[in-house]
């Protein structure tokens, strides 16, 4: 499981005109899921997001998690995460999870998210055109794969 995570003041996601999910400061989410992930690799990138110390505290250090700055997730799913440009131009997406896969991973995700926050994770729609808008803090963005754990 690959995730973007940025650090935002705002982010939303809209589909086919109608914000379907918004947040003020915290994480938006961009979550790729592969065929080779699992159960174990969503639990440990769910304590691992929101145990993420990327926030300013008093003296201005990223300090701070979610948690501690009263923060929310925008979760969206992205397939063009696992986008291999390896040959050619056109990138291949054969490692992205099918959607029988992708789509339980994601939505145990969405519960384990919530589970480990303490509050709803507001969402996108697996598989929709979407428009997202972000306000990126800092900017902040880090990028954390499931399979690169040691």
């Amino acid at each position: 499981m690959i995730a973007v995570i940025q650090r935002v003041t705002e982010a939303s996601v809209t589909i086919d005109g109608t914000v379907r999910g918004a947040i003020g400061t915290g994480f938006l989410i961009l979550l790729g899921v592969t065929h080779a992930d699992g159960r174990e690799d969503l639990e440990w990138l769910a304590k691992k997001i929101v145990n993420l110390r990327i926030f300013g505290d008093d003296e201005g250090k990223m300090n701070l998690d979610l948690k501690a700055v009263d923060g929310d997730i925008l979760l969206v799913s992205q397939f063009t995460l696992h986008a291999s440009t390896k040959k050619g131009n056109r990138p291949s997406y054969i490692d992205a999870a099918r959607p029988e896969v992708a789509i339980p991973l994601y939505e145990a995700m969405i519960a384990e998210l919530a589970k480990e926050l303490g509050k709803p994770i507001q969402t996108g729609e697996f598989g929709a055109d979407m428009k997202v808008r972000l306000l990126n803090d800092g900017p902040v963005t880090i990028l954390i794969d499931s399979k690169n754990r040691i």
